[in-house]
């Protein structure tokens, strides 16, 4: 370790943020000014002065450029003990192990890391703990729509912090400067009123009290005010009582809720006619004080592996939150009214979200056997990136099964001592199996209990198989499934999630399984599911790829390709000749010439013995039986069809490219459902995607495939379906499967039904700006022009898609284009439309434009129908999309409905939600 780290400067020793009550908790000084720390990576180490934003919600550190961590982005912070790998990895002594920190973040489409070493210890407990809180309190804000009021506070001290001078004062200049971050293009005629309007002194300056009534106003919904004036319409007093609400609810809604839950929620958000003038706003979720105080310690049903937060920061640079109201009685049902401001909580609330499934509770019956579930799969999950040159680390683990994956993949080779895990026959680097399985062990059953199924390809020596076995069994201890579990000597069928809760299961070929399920004692070619690059293509077109491939692949890691670039000349040179062996021989090529004779003897060419040269035979390798002992309930084995003269044992999974399941589909779709019904398949990525890319999974979730496996890597359409599927049933990683895939009821599958999505496409609140490679925003005088696109994703239920004879053209209140024809995707299943363009407003636009998608249904499966809402810039729809929101049809509510908004790499944005409409009806 270089001497750097012991020179930075002693810093006093500072109370842990843990000690302090939640109201009282603000960040430390320490941490806003700066504290250097050393950067440390696999090349070198540097010092440099890292600070904490709690306002902009930021890591900041100035390199040779700014560098900006938004809290947002962060996907887990590691220390102590849970750092140890990558400490380990750059050969640091364990000494250090204290003073550790780990910052996994997602940035430029992409996972990074960030690891620190502290002076000292406290200084490590304080930037430790108080990441954690604010990653805590943001990860709250964002769990639905909840906490209006919680994050309008956010918001405005972020953006007072941002436009305010030290004086802390906003004058005209800064206010235009503001509109500008915030995506809005008033005339300035326009917006030197509202600025006169705010300042009500008359000083030519906003103070915060001023800024937030200007806010106030910026801010202000004309599109709910249209609505609740129509709902109000003919009641007296134009207001919303409780026979409207229950209407509203029981019709727009769709709402399935008791009378006395309505009522309860009514009261939630109305309040007694008068109130509000005199000072009381509605109840709860208009209470919450405007400042950053936790008023709770209790922990948010949110997802994350971060712990909950115990407090929130709050800011110096603001004035003190005002005192509370006194405690007033709750209106009673006959007297109580929903006004305006109750209203817009209530549609912003958690009352009112739009996902089915955010309540975070495993709702599924968890007691079928294994085949009837959908179950979240990761394919190569050993790799950060690329397939050809990619890195092979543990990272990939820990983030697919802190996002519940619940089976991951092992490649598995001889290594020097032990065995490795990497892809094979490629460039990509290497990891022992031994830090694999202890990291898969750790974090196994963080996020979900429910067991993890581990496809391995072993391709290994038999010394290095029984090794494989013994890290396992050590690694995994108890949790291995090494016998069934219910003591029967006889599978008759799979185990429950609920039975293998906390187990590990082991999914490999069994090389001795015979077609008579026997066990052969003789040598046997190690056979086993190839994820490397298939050799289906002509030698040209696979150089051609392979050599786009590295061309893209150099461009992001030169320094890599440069060290490797004979070996990747190596590689394509073995691929070429692999390719001419399997390559049946042209016409005539094999007949041997007789042109040169001698002596009565026929010369052959040197061409025609090169074909006629049987290839090499394969080695052949026993299987260890240590681990064939491993495999239980997942024992793998070659598709040999499906038919009535196939019969597979229960516990037999084999494993299909998506080539091979493309063609099933095409000519036999019906027997893969059926034999999905009682067994476990894997479907997995062809070897082609060698750029990583993905495969739309619910194609093969209609076809009953349990184990649907993705590169977790690469955040495109396929990755985002998956992600929208597995948010279901509590994101266990486990969802039942539709009926018409579980039973044998065959009019199910042959029920067919044609239905429309309406989309009402209403507005957008705060659309993020556009951000550079370092995560900064993209700030110029330009102003966003947005549109909604809207795209409905359906699998291969028939060769003749539903297409609806009257589809709605959007319409609205000024003149907009005719909505693009569908979209060209990866499959012919996709509907897409859009909105007009609304100019220069990314801040709250307005578009209040219905779109009409038709789609068909199988069985009533809604469930595996896929929406997706993308927002983005006029002239520039082959960028990637300012936000997008993906979710089920089937889990969906209908009516009135906020979406919130994500970025390319799903984290969430903090204050952008897109308002729309929602409903089906059958044609």
């Amino acid at each position: 370790m270089p001497e750097e780290i012991l020179q930075v400067p002693q810093q006093p020793a500072v109370p842990v943020a843990g000690e302090a009550s939640a109201v009282d908790f603000a960040v430390p000084q320490l941490l806003k000014e700066g504290v250097p720390m050393l950067k440390v990576s696999a090349k070198k180490q540097k010092r440099y002065l890292f600070r904490l934003d709690p306002d902009q919600g930021q890591i900041v550190w100035q390199s040779k450029k700014l560098r900006i961590i938004p809290i947002e982005n962060i996907k887990e912070l590691r220390s102590g003990a849970d750092a140890r790998y990558w400490r380990e990895q750059f050969q640091l002594a364990a000494s250090y192990e204290d003073l550790w920190l780990t910052i996994v973040y997602v940035l430029d489409g992409g996972y990074k890391t960030l690891h620190l070493l502290s002076a000292t210890r406290e200084v490590h407990a304080l930037w430790d703990s108080t990441l954690r809180r604010l990653y805590a309190l943001r990860q709250k804000l964002m769990c639905g729509l909840g906490h209006a009021d919680e994050r309008q506070a956010v918001w405005e001290r972020q953006f007072w912090r941002a436009s305010a001078e030290e004086d802390q004062r906003l004058t005209f200049e800064d206010v235009e400067r503001m509109c500008r971050r915030l995506n809005i293009n008033p005339s300035r005629e326009d917006l030197m009123r509202r600025f006169k309007q705010a300042d009500t002194q008359n000083r030519g300056y906003l103070d915060f009290t001023d800024f937030k009534c200007f806010v106030k106003a910026l801010k202000a919904r004309p599109e709910l005010d249209r609505l609740y004036k129509r709902l109000a319409n003919g009641s007296p007093g134009g207001i919303i009582t409780f026979p409207l609400f229950e209407k509203f609810m029981r019709g727009t809604q769709r709402s399935g809720l008791s009378q006395p839950e309505l009522e309860r929620v009514f009261l939630k958000y109305a309040s007694t006619p008068g109130e509000e003038t005199a000072g009381r706003a509605p109840s709860s979720p208009m209470q919450n004080s405007l400042d950053l105080a936790v008023q709770s310690a209790s922990t948010p049903q949110c997802p994350g592996p971060l712990p909950s937060s115990l407090s929130l920061p709050q800011s110096s640079s603001s004035p003190p939150p005002p005192p509370s109201p006194p405690a007033i009685s709750a209106p009673s049902l006959e007297t109580a009214v929903l006004t305006l401001k109750g209203f817009t909580a209530f549609l912003l609330s958690p009352d009112n979200l739009a996902f089915a499934d955010q309540h975070g509770r495993i709702d599924h019956d968890m007691t079928r056997p294994l085949p009837e579930y959908f179950i979240s799969s990761s394919h190569n999950t050993y790799l950060e990136g690329h397939q050809l040159v990619g890195k092979s680390t543990v990272e990939g683990y820990i983030r697919a099964l802190l996002h519940s994956c619940r089976s991951v993949e092992l490649d598995i080779y001889d290594g020097d001592k032990e065995p490795v895990v990497y892809h094979g026959r490629t460039l990509t680097t290497k990891v022992s199996l031994r830090d694999t399985c202890s990291t898969i062990a750790k974090y196994a059953f963080v996020a979900s209990p429910y067991p993890i199924i581990i496809s391995a390809e072993i391709h290994c020596s038999l010394p290095q198989q029984d090794m494989v076995a013994d890290i396992m069994r050590e690694q995994f201890g108890d949790a291995l499934v090494c016998a069934p579990v219910d003591d029967r000597p006889q599978i008759e069928q799979l185990p429950s999630p609920e039975d293998l809760k906390g187990r590990v299961l082991l999914k490999a070929k069994n090389l001795y399984v015979t077609e008579k399920d026997g066990i052969r004692e003789k040598e046997v070619v190690v056979d086993t599911e190839s994820s490397s690059t298939e050799t289906s293509a002509s030698d040209s077109d696979f150089a051609a790829e392979v050599k786009h491939e590295w061309r893209k692949a150099r461009e992001n890691e030169a320094e890599m390709i440069k060290d490797l670039k004979s070996d990747l000349k190596s590689e394509l040179r073995k691929a070429r000749n692999a390719l001419g062996r399997v390559r049946p021989p042209r016409r005539g090529s094999s007949t041997p010439s007789s042109s040169a004779s001698l002596s009565g003897t026929t010369l052959v060419g040197a061409s025609s013995i090169a074909l006629a040269t049987p290839p090499p035979a394969p080695q052949k390798v026993k299987m260890s039986l240590a681990l064939v002992a491993l495999l239980v309930y997942t024992v793998g084995v070659k598709c040999r069809g499906l038919n009535k003269k196939e019969v597979y044992a229960p516990e037999h999974v084999f494993s299909l490219s998506e080539t091979t399941a493309n063609r099933i589909l095409k000519q036999g779709m019906l027997d893969l459902v059926k034999h999905n019904r009682t067994h476990l398949v894997r479907i997995y990525p062809k070897g082609m995607r060698i750029g990583s890319t993905n495969y739309e999974p619910h194609r093969y979730w209609a076809a009953g495939a349990q184990l649907v496996a993705l590169n977790w890597q690469t955040f495109d359409l396929g990755y985002m379906i998956n992600h929208a599927m597995f948010q279901r049933n509590g994101r266990a990683g486990y969802v039942l499967k539709p009926l018409a895939l579980r039973t044998n009821d065959k009019q199910l599958l042959s029920k067919r039904t044609n239905h429309c999505l309406d989309v009402t496409v209403i507005s957008a609140q705060q659309l993020p700006r556009p951000k550079d490679s370092q995560g900064r925003e993209i700030i110029d005088k330009s102003i966003l022009d947005p549109f909604v696109e809207v795209s409905i994703h359906i699998p291969d239920w028939a060769h003749t898609p539903y297409q609806h004879p009257h589809v709605h053209a959007p319409h609205s209140r000024s003149p907009s284009p005719a909505p693009a024809p569908p979209a060209s995707a990866a499959t012919a299943r996709t509907v897409t439309m859009r909105t007009s363009v609304v100019k220069n407003n990314g801040f709250n636009p307005v578009w209040e434009q219905r779109l009409s998608l038709p789609f068909d249904l199988v069985g009533d499966m809604r469930e595996l129908v896929f929406v997706r809402f993308a927002v983005k810039q006029e002239d520039k729809e082959d960028e990637e999309p300012l936000a997008v929101y993906c979710a089920s049809l089937g889990s969906l509510n209908t009516g009135y409905r906020h979406l919130p908004l994500h970025d390319g790499q799903l984290s969430q944005y903090l204050f952008s939600t897109l308002f729309v409409k929602l409903e089906v009806h059958d044609v």
